[in-house]
């Protein structure tokens, strides 16, 4: 078996392990329990699973990006990261007002349907990848998002968004949050 092969069972058994928790999470929460403030951030505890949920969703586009600039000298992804780099501040706010509106939009019972069908894509395009495709890489902005690395692979970028869910989860105070 290659590297890669038990790379891809680790994802998949990663993403279903969050996608289990989230709705173990949804399904304990009550109504004031979603409304609390979250440990560390100014979301209420709705807001902060949306951003969770989300790290999801943004995979799909991330991934596109990673396609193109794979493909392109890397000077190119590493300008583009710098930009995005410099563009920090307007992203935080961005950032903090999606899950705002995305957790009033959605609410429990979508957010829950929503990260099953998000997962499944994400098992399926896995699947799909092929072994060279694994291993294209770009520049990331590092200011962004902690998890985000300088240089990230399409593999890598399979793992981020249940290492981005591990690190807000700890910062959820429902009762079966943390």
């Amino acid at each position: 078996m290659s590297e890669s092969a038990v790379d891809r069972k680790a994802v998949h058994e990663e993403m279903e392990r969050a996608r289990t928790a989230f709705h173990q999470l949804l399904e304990h929460a009550t109504g004031t329990d979603l409304r609390r403030l979250t440990d560390g951030t100014r979301w209420t505890n709705e807001q902060l699973l949306f951003h969770m949920l989300f790290g999801y969703i943004l995979i799909r586009p991330l991934l596109v990006l990673l396609r193109v600039f794979g493909r392109l000298p890397h000077g190119a992804s590493r300008l583009f990261a710098r930009l995005l780099n410099a563009a920090t501040k307007p992203f935080d706010v961005v950032n903090y007002l999606g899950p705002v509106g995305g957790a009033k939009v959605l609410g429990r019972r979508r957010m829950g349907t929503a990260f099953d069908r998000v997962i499944a894509d994400l098992h399926r395009r896995l699947d799909a990848e092929r072994e060279p495709d694994l291993a294209l890489l770009m520049h990331y902005p590092t200011r962004w998002d902690p998890y985000f690395r300088d240089v990230m692979t399409i593999a890598d970028l399979y793992r981020y968004p249940t290492e981005h869910f591990d690190f807000h989860r700890r910062q959820l105070t429902l009762r079966e949050g943390r």
